[in-house]
């Protein structure tokens, strides 16, 4: 995969950072990684040990993951690149198998496949077909989609402002230059979830509603498009309706919702 890039954020993980690096090299990709200013002694190290052949390392002042991963998109000279975060790994064949589309079809802006949590919690979360409609109202791609370095081009990448929610605002913002995605049937993720996590984040519904509101202020020309994508969407009327109505502004509080999705989709 010498025509990949991944570019790997890591803030004070370096413990985590080598299974990170390996699971990129290990099919071919080059790897930049990018330190957002990490100050531990096990952080330097792991950055030191693996550079190298194939691996870049940058090393930046604080500024978040979203700089982070700017920075090293900016490195890329690869038709293609993936965004993975220092604690987790690509799983085996994961580059192979999220190329195949777009080397299918090059009006494809991005692949993406599902993910196997792993660590305080041990699950796969399935994503769901793409659909630009549902993507307008719930986010259901996830961080780690193989992408044409065009697309991160046309976006500037990750926006800082919207940090928490700026992966769901990276393919709005590619949605509104014109670039669709695809899901693979595979497992291309391992995804690792740390005792608590962010699952106090999950729940915060305040701050999802008001992150909402930012993304539709920000890409306000975008939903004004809802009718025409509502054309080109897979998704039912009623189904239509769900989205704007509960999973875009998602009214109940974090426990009611969880217990309606399990009562009405068990899950």
């Amino acid at each position: 995969m010498s025509d990949v890039t991944v570019v790997i954020a890591c803030f004070e993980y370096g413990r985590f950072l080598p299974e990170a690096v390996a699971s990129a090299r290990g099919q071919g990709a080059r790897v930049v990684v990018v330190d957002d200013g990490s100050t531990g002694a096990e952080t330097h190290a792991a950055l030191d040990a693996v550079a190298g052949p194939g691996v870049e390392v940058l090393r930046l002042e604080h500024a978040g993951v979203c700089e982070a991963r700017n920075a090293g998109l900016a490195r890329v000279a690869t038709p293609y690149a993936l965004v993975l975060d220092a604690d987790d790994r690509l799983a085996p064949g994961a580059l192979a198998a999220l190329r195949a589309p777009l080397d299918a079809d090059p009006r494809l802006g991005f692949a993406y496949g599902h993910m196997r949590c792993f660590g305080a919690a041990s699950h796969v979360l399935r994503m769901r077909p793409y659909d630009p409609y549902r993507l307008l109202y719930r986010h259901a791609i996830g961080l780690s989609a193989l992408a044409r370095r065009e697309l991160f081009a046309d976006t500037g990448g990750f926006d800082p402002s919207l940090e928490h929610y700026e992966d769901w605002e990276l393919w709005l913002h590619a949605l509104a230059h014109g670039w669709r995605g695809r899901l693979v049937d595979a497992e291309v993720l391992e995804y690792r979830r740390h005792p608590g996590g962010r699952s106090k984040l999950r729940a915060d519904r305040r701050r999802y509603r008001q992150s909402f509101r930012r993304l539709r202020a920000k890409h306000a020309p975008l939903y004004a498009r809802a009718g025409e994508l509502a054309r080109e969407s897979r998704l039912g009327p009623l189904d239509r309706l769900a989205h704007r109505a509960f999973w875009g502004p998602r009214p109940l509080p974090a426990r009611a919702e969880y217990a309606a999705q399990r009562l009405l989709w068990g899950r």
